[in-house]
């Protein structure tokens, strides 16, 4: 609602009717027409008037204080020139404060200041501009626009968008208005611009400030660049000052990084290092002098110096030559292994005849739990050498063995060269475990890496990629382990030695324990000898059915189990009680046994052969049954068995079939019936060819109705003609035929060098019977009233070129078997 006044006077007709509005004191602000500002009020007359004109939808007058620190302002403070507009919303704060959106509408002037308790009321007339349209005023707003688009590329606070904007403004007025509010002008001057009503006059104005602005905005850029020149030379003469610091360090002051560098002088003179190390770490130190030493690049370089200084270039330990201490060394820490002990032994004496040698380059393969890991710590104690160890297994990066370049933030050598540096001599006994556990990605593949590691011919100078230096890695006795060699690359095979360690007997593991591992889990658990006495029969027991491995570790477990058992029992009762541990006891502290134990069948069967097979944990019991049944020819075979086990079973039976008259069998007696042969224990895969002759015997049994003999044992693979092939895994074979009660065991004739391998308490108890062909096998299994009757036809044992050795002189390398999982 406009309050209008009842009187006329002269004013009035120059600007139209007074008009009684609410007045909004500004503080450091002008509101111009055509202006959309946002302020927020505080002052509660300001608010008062603000809710007045809301309330009456009405115009408000706003006008500026002449010093804005005046918090409760009278009519002298407050300039009688101003702009008449409307609220285009209000909103009320939490904080009791108003934010407000104004719109500017005309200039106007405060004709008087009318009485209100509440807030400001004025009366106020419009002023009317001087707008004139001519040639000047044209050219004058050519003039502004392109003075305000130099001045918008300058001030990047104005979004370019404005220079459009302003450019489609032609009224002179509005355009001087619109443009003083992005010019950074004080309020007295703003004041003075809105106070002058002809619009020609106003724009020239408008165009001066503009153009002072510009000229500051220039001069700012112009110091700018200056000050950036300014910092690049002040970097400059930095970088001289510090080269000018160290090289007056140099002359004569004493500081901490001269002392650093005297230091590093110092142990270049006394360390023996190679020609080439030598000139690479002068090099180094000569570019470390003349760098700052709070520079990065002079942290690398510091760091490079000390790796090439930290390493033993020629330093030895001295190895240990009497051949009798070393293999008392070996024979304390490990029980049987004689291959790896015998190896070292031969290492040794050479070395003491010839004085310098290459080391040795060992691969040792065997299942987990034997020893492998260990040996190499046994090894350096028996050769007076350091030991360092690195695990290989999940190594997936090159880098992880030649290291990275420098010019990587974090780099460091590879595994290799910190090693050395660890074991702190450059040759030491260093045991890379688990070394067919490593994998291959894009980063590359460190089996590669270590072909010229594990090279005797090239490891004299081993370059890793951190030191960019040739490293003599001849000297060092390197020792490898892996579980399954075939895992292992064979350029990688090719550069070591390999030494299979099978897995323990059973006599070596019961002498493992009663040595070894009783002793060591006693005193862990605070047990004396006179607490816990454990019979043989017992750790036979526990070897038997709580245990089923190629190692000792789970009876080791077993072992501690009873330990900790029985030391609660000694608590209980008294300390000095003593226990002995039986194999009736067993049951009490493990509970009911954990594994089948293979046992000889207890009397003669006809269509059932004990075979002998060999795993990871050992050698085992393994029967084979045949049964025939009316039928159309077909030979069913079940038990789980590979492909190599179904074709030794087909080979079984075209040798059966190719014997079927000697045999007393019709020619076609196969095609009447049906044969079932079956491997018990069908959930365990098994394959091989060893089981051929034990196939081949309980078919002859089952057609002939003749029983095999049951304390009989066989191993061997057969042909077609019948011929008995060599095998491995003999040792654990037939110490599981001696475990279950096995007297006589047939062996391939070809196995005959094997049979040094098994002890001689075996081979007193367990007779071997070597076979050429399978009608021998027949002779020996089967019970025949006359074994010399049976059989008449001449077996064929006549060698051909396809099955004689294409070795003249050599023996016939010995076939791979498949073990049973």
């Amino acid at each position: 609602m406009l309050f209008r006044s009842d009187k006329k006077d002269d004013k009035e007709k120059e600007g139209g009717y007074p008009l009684k509005v609410p007045l909004l004191p500004l503080r450091d602000i002008i509101v111009f027409p055509h202006m959309v500002v946002p302020l927020f009020v505080g002052r509660q007359r300001s608010i008062k008037a603000l809710e007045e004109a809301t309330q009456r939808q009405g115009p408000i007058f706003l006008s500026s204080q002449k010093d804005a620190k005046t918090n409760d302002p009278t009519e002298n403070d407050i300039y009688r020139i101003g702009t008449l507009g409307n609220v285009v919303q209000m909103l009320k704060l939490p904080d009791g404060t108003v934010k407000v959106l104004i719109e500017g509408k005309k200039r106007s002037r405060i004709n008087r200041f009318l009485g209100h308790p509440e807030f400001f009321l004025v009366e106020v007339e419009e002023i009317a501009e001087i707008v004139d349209k001519n040639t000047e005023i044209e050219a004058l707003i050519r003039e502004v626009h392109g003075t305000f688009e130099n001045y918008v590329k300058l001030k990047k606070k104005i979004p370019p968008e404005m220079v459009m904007s302003v450019s489609s403004i032609e009224d002179p007025a509005r355009l001087a208005d619109t443009i003083v509010a992005h010019l950074s002008v004080k309020i007295e001057d703003r004041q003075d611009l809105l106070e002058t009503f002809n619009a020609a006059e106003r724009l020239e104005k408008v165009l001066g400030h503009m153009r002072a602005e510009i000229e500051i905005l220039e001069v700012e850029r112009r110091i700018r660049s200056r000050v950036k020149k300014q910092m690049e030379r002040s970097q400059k003469e930095y970088y001289l000052n510090e080269q000018m610091r160290a090289i007056q360090k140099e002359l004569g002051e004493k500081d901490e990084f001269k002392n650093e560098i005297q230091e590093i002088e110092e142990k270049i003179k006394q360390k023996k290092l190679s020609v080439e190390a030598r000139d690479k770490v002068e090099k180094e130190l000569k570019k470390l002098k003349m760098m700052s030493p709070m520079s990065a690049e002079a942290t690398v370089v510091r760091n490079y110096i000390d790796w090439i200084l930290a390493l033993p270039w020629n330093e030895f330990t001295e190895d240990k030559l009497d051949i009798r201490e070393a293999e008392r060394v070996l024979e304390e820490d490990h029980y049987g292994l004689e291959k790896v002990k015998q190896r070292i032994l031969e290492y040794l004496a050479v070395q003491s005849l010839v004085g310098k040698m290459k080391g040795p380059i060992l691969c040792l393969v065997g299942p987990p739990g034997v020893g492998k890991t260990s040996l190499g710590r046994s090894i350096a104690r028996a050769t007076g050498r350091k030991f360092v160890r690195v695990s290989l297994g999940g190594v997936r990066d090159e880098a992880e063995i030649r290291g990275h370049r420098r010019t990587y933030i974090g780099a460091l050598p590879g595994k290799i060269i910190q090693s050395i540096k660890k074991a702190g001599s450059s040759n030491p006994v260093f045991l890379m475990d688990e070394v067919d556990k490593m994998s291959t990605d894009f980063r590359g593949d460190p089996s590669s890496a270590l072909l010229e590691v594990l090279d005797p011919e090239q490891n004299f100078a081993f370059n890793d990629h951190y030191l960019d230096l040739d490293y003599d890695l001849s000297k060092v006795m390197f020792i490898t382990t892996a579980n399954m060699l075939d895992r292992i690359p064979r350029p990688l095979q090719d550069r070591m030695e390999i030494i299979r360690i099978a897995g323990y007997t059973e006599l070596e593991k019961l002498n493992i324990a009663r040595k070894y591992l009783v002793e060591k889990q006693r005193d862990a658990n605070g047990l004396t000898q006179e607490n816990i006495i454990f019979t043989d029969n017992s750790i036979l027991g526990l070897i038997r059915h709580y245990t089923k491995e190629a190692g000792v570790r789970n009876l080791d477990r077993e072992i501690a189990s009873i330990c900790r058992k029985v030391a609660v029992e000694v608590v209980k009762k008294d300390k000095s009680a003593t226990i002995q541990v039986g194999a009736k006891s067993l049951h009490k502290y493990l509970g009911p046994p954990k594994y089948r134990y293979g046992k000889a069948e207890l009397e003669h069967k006809i269509g059932v052969t004990t075979g002998l097979a060999w795993t990871e944990m050992g050698g085992e019991l393994l029967a084979t049954e045949v049964t025939i049944m009316p039928g159309k020819g077909q030979l069913i075979i079940t038990g789980k068995l590979g492909d190599v086990m179904q074709e030794s079973a087909q080979a079984a039976m075209s040798y059966v079939r190719s014997r079927a008259e000697e045999l007393g069998l019709e020619k076609d007696f196969y095609q009447k019936i049906d044969v079932h042969i079956h491997v018990p224990e069908g959930s365990i895969p098994k394959d091989g060819p060893s089981a051929g002759i034990t196939m081949a015997t309980s078919l002859v049994s089952a057609l002939t109705k003749i029983p095999v003999r049951h304390d009989l044992a066989m191993t061997g693979e057969i042909t077609l003609r019948g011929r008995v092939l060599p095998i491995g895994g003999l040792k654990e074979k037939v110490l599981a035929a001696h475990r279950g009660g096995i007297k006589m065991v047939l062996i391939p004739e070809e196995n005959e060098k094997d049979i040094e391998d098994i002890p001689a308490a075996i081979l007193k108890t367990v007779d071997l019977a070597m076979v050429r062909h399978m009608d021998e096998v027949l002779k020996k299994a089967l019970i025949l009233d006359n074994p010399e009757a049976f059989l008449k036809g001449k077996p064929d044992l006549a060698e051909t070129k396809e099955d004689s050795c294409p070795f003249p002189g050599k023996e016939e390398p010995p076939r791979v078997e498949i073990l049973p999982q």
